[in-house]
């Protein structure tokens, strides 16, 4: 039996051409980590794939939850926070299936999280965050226009709401167990970007320490891109409601343990 504290939630929708190769790198890896992908109906057979590896090779190790259609990227996540919980994880991931987001950076998200110690002096914090610009812009082969979308959507969000975090919107972070407990995750509103700047901005009322490690996002080679203009037109309005929740909004206290 494979056992693992960490589960990696990948949801999908039409990734045929990653959702292997993106299972095996995570698996490949000198740490253990279990996956679980929310795959959205794909008809290109990519929970067909998955469900294949998960028969011949990785039985202990890799999940599937499928649904019936495009449900949204904020549903996909707290499916997987909740079968999470369930099944008693306590670190708990979010990463694309396209290989923006590095596996080989799974482990220093992990530290960050981990207890610190002597030998993990880093550590100790509630949230780890892969972040794109907290030392720079990190953005390989993406078109400058996304580029600057997403670096001054970030800038955005500190502005209306400040909240200190660097890079808002991203997609790629570590949660520990005690933060999903607490964060009442059937009231997140928002499914697109602005669900990543909802469950940060959460996290950091309620209190948590957050921790953002600097990554290289890489554009995906292979595959089409999710992203459309009513993604951002949700964050950029879910910002507004988001700063007034900050002043009006009593916030769960954290959960012990």
């Amino acid at each position: 039996m494979n056992t693992s504290d960490s589960i990696v939630i990948i949801p999908t929708y039409n990734e045929k051409e990653n959702i292997e190769k993106i299972i095996r790198a995570v698996f490949g890896l000198e740490q253990s980590f279990h996956i679980i992908i929310i795959d959205d109906g794909s008809p290109d057979g990519t929970a067909q794939i998955v469900k294949s590896l998960m028969a011949s090779e990785f039985a202990d190790r890799l999940f599937i939850i499928e649904r019936s259609g495009k449900l949204g990227l904020g549903t996909a996540y707290i499916a997987g926070f909740k079968w999470a919980l369930e099944h008693d994880y306590d670190y708990i991931f979010e990463m694309d299936a396209d290989f923006s987001h590095d596996p080989n950076d799974l482990p220093r998200l992990y530290a960050a999280c981990a207890p610190k110690t002597d030998d993990n002096p880093e550590g100790g914090y509630d949230l780890a965050i892969g972040s794109r610009y907290v030392s720079g812009v990190n953005v390989v082969n993406w078109p400058i226009g996304r580029v600057l979308m997403s670096y001054f959507a970030s800038k955005y969000v500190r502005l209306v709401t400040g909240f200190k975090v660097h890079d808002t919107t991203a997609g790629f972070k570590c949660y520990r167990r005690r933060v999903l407990q607490t964060i009442e995750l059937d009231k997140i509103r928002f499914k697109g970007y602005a669900f990543q700047i909802e469950m940060k901005f959460t996290a950091y009322k309620i209190g948590f320490k957050i921790k953002e490690v600097p990554v290289i996002f890489v554009n995906r080679r292979e595959g089409t891109s999710k992203m459309s203009g009513g993604i951002f037109g949700e964050a950029f309005f879910g910002v507004m409601r988001l700063r007034w929740d900050g002043w009006t909004r009593r916030y769960p206290k954290i959960a012990e343990g």
